[in-house]
């Protein structure tokens, strides 16, 4: 696989014509709400039950997802069967549209249900996405405590602050 240009709304596109249930979360979703930090991936969390995964399947092989190492930064095949996808609780993958991040649970949270509650629907792009709230973003981020999500806190606060009013 070719180093690819990260392209979030094919990214995106696929994962919605495919039809696959998910929450925009992360970098990506903090951009979204205003965050200046730029992201070189696309995190979601899907719908776990098995129509959903099934379909998250058939996007994977679209895309030709393969995981991502550090050590294998082109990526290294996998099974992305519906029933392998949650043998894992977070999948970081390569895509032919760049990064992409799966997580079933991301910090803070219970998972899709959980953040699916108060997420947004949002054109971006030119795709409707569902995006976490910048609340559970920030929630997500906290919990983290990943020093890049050290760094994005304080702004997203003011963000939310500015937004209350």
């Amino acid at each position: 696989m070719a180093d690819v240009e990260f392209g979030p709304e094919r990214i995106l596109g696929v994962l919605a014509a495919d039809g696959v249930r998910s929450i925009l979360i992360g970098g990506f979703a903090a951009v979204i709400h205003g965050s200046p930090y730029v992201t070189i991936d696309v995190d979601v969390v899907p719908a776990a039950d098995d129509a959903n995964l099934h379909r998250l399947s058939d996007a994977l092989t679209e895309m030709h997802a393969r995981v991502w190492t550090a050590a294998e930064p082109k990526g290294v095949p996998f099974d992305h069967s519906a029933a392998s996808l949650t043998d894992a609780r977070v999948w970081n993958l390569v895509t032919d549209h760049g990064r992409l991040d799966i997580m079933f649970e991301p910090a803070g949270t219970t998972g899709y249900e959980d953040l699916a509650r108060d997420a947004v629907r949002l054109t971006i792009l030119g795709i409707d996405v569902d995006v976490a709230s910048l609340a559970d973003v920030i929630r997500s981020k906290e919990a983290a405590a990943r020093e890049k999500d050290r760094l994005v806190l304080p702004v997203l606060r003011r963000i939310a602050e500015a937004a209350e009013g």
